[in-house]
């Protein structure tokens, strides 16, 4: 389809609006959990501002002394790009496709034609139209759930950097063996659901993961309760944003602010995945139900475990 003034105008404020919002972890958070307040038929959004926050979080972890005792400055700040790298990689894809829902429900009639050149997958511009004309909102969301870690996958999980120096490197395969990193879904109160991360390299285990986590934020003993919270406490990129109210005998965080400057990143020419890797029909099956939920307990556990060990150490 050919691209009128109009529909460049179109083009012109996504990518503008998109780099506006991309800038650091805090902006990206705010921005998909502004975006599922006025549209919350895009259930991802929420998703994505959940793990978005963990994402902050696991960042900010990152300047504990403890942290600093077990783990060199170029292993810190290297677990620290990858932690940014795939939150940016994520969101200039992703905003951009609900920018153009966004503007597709202001015009009334589909404009997703514009995601080709937006760079955005063929995978999802289909799935963007089926969304509109038949809204299943569940569909989508494990469209967009298929589609983020796709894109994540060659920029980060297999670029040689980041593969030799983070996911081949001690550290990480120690945390990987011993289910210390987890998402934690934030409350007010214990106990705290979420999921612990495990074979994060693997990219149908991080998808499974992701239908996990959706499957826990929108269940009927949860989502009213995360909901309250995103409302009430503005994300800062330090987990003292739910741990205050938890009385947990841990340091408080910075917030990601006081922590790191903004990074700019390269946004390399973007290779389709759908087109040479397809989908697998295992990502479309319904999450695993049988996984462990209340996880809040056992994570802080390892948390004091490894906190005591580098004290010792």
């Amino acid at each position: 389809m050919n691209i009128t003034y109009e529909d460049q105008d179109y083009l012109h404020y996504i990518i503008k609006q998109t780099k506006t919002h991309n800038i650091d972890n805090i902006t990206r958070t705010h921005a998909y959990q502004n975006f599922y307040f006025c549209f919350p038929e895009i259930k991802w959004t929420l998703v994505a501002s959940l793990v978005s926050r963990n994402a902050g979080w696991n960042m900010t972890d990152l300047t504990f002394p403890q942290f600093k005792k077990l783990l060199g400055k170029k292993e810190r700040n290297r677990l620290f790009m990858t932690y940014e790298r795939a939150n940016w990689l994520i969101f200039s894809d992703a905003y951009p496709q609900l920018l153009t829902y966004k503007l597709s429900c202001k015009l009334n009639k589909p404009m997703f034609h514009l995601l080709s050149d937006l760079q955005v997958s063929a995978y999802m511009e289909k799935e963007w139209k089926h969304f509109w004309k038949y809204r299943d909102r569940d569909r989508l969301m494990t469209a967009l759930i298929i589609n983020e870690q796709n894109n994540i996958h060659e920029p980060v999980l297999k670029q040689p950097f980041f593969r030799v120096h983070v996911f081949h490197a001690l550290p990480f395969r120690m945390q990987n063996l011993l289910y210390i990193n987890a998402v934690i879904l934030p409350s007010t109160t214990f106990p705290l659901a979420g999921a612990f991360v495990h074979d994060f390299t693997k990219l149908s285990n991080r998808i499974a993961l992701g239908k996990h986590l959706a499957s826990v934020i929108f269940s009927p003993n949860h989502y009213s309760k995360l909901i309250d919270f995103t409302i009430n406490e503005r994300h800062t990129g330090s987990r003292w944003d739910y741990e205050k109210y938890l009385n947990l005998p841990f340091p408080k965080s910075p917030s990601i602010h006081k922590a790191y400057p903004p990074i700019t990143h390269q946004d390399n020419i973007r290779n389709d995945w759908y087109k040479w890797r397809g989908v697998n029909k295992n990502w479309l099956h319904r999450p695993n139900s049988s996984l462990k939920t209340n996880i809040g307990e056992s994570f802080y556990r390892k948390r004091t475990l490894l906190f005591v060990y580098a004290s010792l150490a």
